[in-house]
């Protein structure tokens, strides 16, 4: 067994046509049978499952019909709290938390995707530069005025990789960056990405 195979975590996916980031938020509304199977595992194991963007497909895909494709890379979701206000409807709230690379996966009968995946490094924390300030004050204002309830309780505007993560899931970026956002492993270039954006769209 090499040092890869021993690091490999074995978790179910949950394919969507958004991205999650570490740290942020996520409310599902989960009616799929398989979905709501694999959300009550997770609660009773006390384990996460992973979300990856979908690339091509349906999240809700007709029975005998292909399975998405989705991006290789996505994030761990930790079930917070979970409700279900009807019979067959369950609302989750869940939490980004650190990121993955799928190496391999299979389907289950029902459906389910599980995948064999390995860990990705969270970044080094690093202060934003002052280059970056501007980004970190936009980010003040739209917590205050904008998105207060999207962001998450404990704030870090002094922290590149948060600051980036959270203005790449609130600004109206396609997917497709949002997905390059998520795969940027590096946050000081993560934000100049952003830097340039905001000022290609005349907000800095």
């Amino acid at each position: 067994m090499t040092s890869l195979d021993r690091a490999l975590i074995r978790l179910p996916l949950f394919p969507l046509h958004t991205v999650l980031f570490p740290g942020g938020r996520l409310p599902l509304r989960i009616f799929e049978q398989r979905y709501i199977e694999m959300t009550k595992a997770c609660v009773r194991d006390e384990v996460p499952f992973g979300v990856c963007r979908i690339v091509r497909g349906e999240e809700v895909s007709p029975r005998g019909s292909s399975p998405p494709e989705f991006a290789s890379v996505g994030t761990l979701a930790r079930i917070g709290s979970w409700d279900m206000p009807q019979q067959g409807i369950l609302h989750v709230s869940a939490e980004g938390g650190s990121r993955f690379e799928v190496r391999s996966h299979s389907i289950q009968p029902d459906g389910l995707i599980v995948a064999e995946a390995s860990s990705l490094a969270a970044e080094p924390r690093v202060a934003v530069g002052t280059q970056f300030q501007p980004l970190a004050q936009l980010l003040e204002l739209m917590a205050a005025r904008v998105a207060p309830r999207h962001l998450p309780a404990e704030r870090s505007f002094g922290d590149a990789s948060w600051v980036g993560y959270r203005l790449a899931e609130l600004l109206p970026l396609p997917a497709s960056i949002k997905q390059n956002m998520l795969e940027i492993n590096d946050a000081e270039v993560r934000l100049s990405v952003l830097q340039a954006f905001l000022k290609q769209q005349g907000l800095l």
